[in-house]
């Protein structure tokens, strides 16, 4: 059998085999091998839905297109949508063998159906992060650049699956966000028009969370629950947020019952499990007292 030498960082040579095969107790072994045939789902169901979800953006949107696609006749555009289509059917016949209820057979073309509100309100979205972004050159600047259009691209499409009964894929996709940006965005989220996430990372956004036109979350806000008990899967566990409100980074907003009224501004790091009638401003207040004295290791500055 060949070897190889391999350096260790601190000097010397460890001599490696090429095929080496380590050894694994049997019961260890025959229980991964009956995990595997337990396994209900297809093992490309993560690069299927991951390569899913990046068509269906290049459709919407020419900036998400591959090289060579994007181009602007009619008989292409509608390729690309039949092409969509198509990997969504593929997906569906993949999931419809794991799952104890059938699936709608008509479910391609309500998403279809849905794809043309998906748009009017991604069009939303990034014309309101363009105006509210002093940064932002352009929309298209906002839809090719900004990690919290992505991810909110990325909800509204698993969103309207999540709607139509589609298991699993739309919290696929959104993880999918997630992952690249860092913005947690559940599919069963309710969210109106003009949604504007800047910055995006350490956003999270739960399941039974509503929220209105127009309203804006900077980084590090998270709508969450108050009590998270597995008994409460059926009720509504997040907050509502009206239309028109500002959440600062790092707040924290829980609870089901909690609504912010609209006009709200929720300040940074501010801390919230009840609710605030509308035109409220909610701020976390500081202490700043002067130091004794230069190195004193005291903490003089107190949030």
């Amino acid at each position: 059998m060949r070897t190889q030498s391999v350096r260790r960082p601190g000097g010397g040579a460890s001599t490696l085999s090429p095929m080496f095969h380590p050894r694994f107790q049997r019961e260890f072994v025959e229980q991964l091998v009956a995990a595997r045939a337990a396994h209900a789902y297809p093992v490309h169901l993560r690069t299927s839905a991951q390569a899913f979800g990046e068509r269906a953006l290049a459709f919407l949107f020419p900036h998400f297109a591959a090289d060579g696609e994007g181009t602007t006749t009619q008989e292409h555009v509608e390729l690309e949508g039949a092409r969509v289509a198509e990997a969504l059917i593929a997906l569906l016949d993949s999931l419809s063998s794991c799952v104890a209820a059938p699936l709608e057979a008509n479910i391609p073309q309500r998403f279809a159906d849905q794809l043309p509100t998906v748009y009017a309100l991604l069009n939303s979205d990034a014309e309101a992060l363009f105006r509210g972004d002093p940064a932002a050159r352009s929309v298209d600047e906002v839809v090719l650049t900004y990690p919290g259009f992505y991810a909110i691209a990325v909800y509204r499409i698993a969103h309207a699956l999540h709607g139509l009964g589609v298991p699993l894929l739309p919290r696929m996709l959104t993880e999918l966000a997630h992952s690249r940006t860092g913005v947690d965005i559940h599919p069963g989220a309710r969210i109106g028009r003009s949604f504007f996430i800047d910055h995006g990372t350490g956003v999270v956004v739960g399941e039974t969370t509503v929220i209105g036109d127009s309203v804006k979350l900077y980084q590090g806000v998270t709508l969450g629950a108050l009590v998270v008990e597995k008994e409460m899967a059926s009720q509504k566990r997040h907050p509502t947020l009206e239309d028109n409100v500002v959440v600062y980074s790092n707040a924290t907003i829980l609870g089901g019952s909690t609504v912010v009224g609209h006009d709200s501004v929720i300040g940074g790091n501010a801390f919230l499990t009840e609710s605030v009638a509308p035109f409220s401003l909610v701020t976390h207040q500081s202490e700043v007292r002067s130091r004794r004295s230069r190195g004193t290791g005291e903490l003089e500055f107190q949030i």
